[in-house]
């Protein structure tokens, strides 16, 4: 892979999902060896990135400085155990606003490519089918992990069109499979 990039959805790969938001800091919560994980791909030589769908903002559940102030805690426990994000985008849209950035949607994928290139091959992790359409839109490596919606999302099938998916536990399993598969 030339690109040494990676991009994850965040709320069920990185942190608890909750069908009610996430709405403040205080009720963003780590998924147990996230932070770690992310932390070994920075060491490895990744570019990790996250991409987020964030109807929140739009259902009015809270404002982008309450989202600011989430991804800083974020990035406050990434940093307690030597992890760090490279860039967060985001879609504050909600589902009927006709935007092209909201997961399934590509732009997300392609304000990072922008950014950092060509992402053919990249993997994306992310557990809900939108996440993986929108990386395989763009030429990424589909990776579902069963933490978050990950499970109902496997339970209710992936279509064929997305072609081969890596499934794993959770974001630290991939990662550990992933730098194996690296070395």
């Amino acid at each position: 892979m030339t690109n040494k990039l990676i991009i994850l959805d965040r709320d069920g790969v990185i942190n608890e999902d909750s069908d009610a938001y996430i709405k403040s800091p205080g009720e963003w919560s780590p998924i147990a060896g996230s932070a770690e994980a992310i932390a070994r791909l920075n060491r490895a030589g990744y570019r990790v990135v996250v991409a987020t769908n964030q109807s929140g903002v739009a259902r009015g559940y809270y404002d982008l400085t309450t989202l600011q102030a989430i991804h800083q805690r974020m990035a406050a426990h990434l940093a307690s155990v030597g992890a760090h994000l490279d860039g967060i985008y985001f879609c504050p849209h909600g589902p009927d606003d006709g935007c092209d950035c909201r997961k399934p949607l590509p732009g997300l994928i392609d304000q990072i490519v922008a950014d950092y290139g060509d992402v053919a091959s990249v993997p994306l992790v992310g557990d809900s089918l939108r996440d993986l359409q929108a990386g395989v839109t763009r030429g990424c490596r589909p990776v579902l992990v069963l933490t978050g919606k990950g499970l109902r999302t496997q339970a209710k099938g992936l279509p064929p069109e997305l072609g081969t998916v890596e499934i794993h536990d959770s974001l630290a399993r991939f990662v550990d499979h992933f730098l194996k598969d690296s070395e």
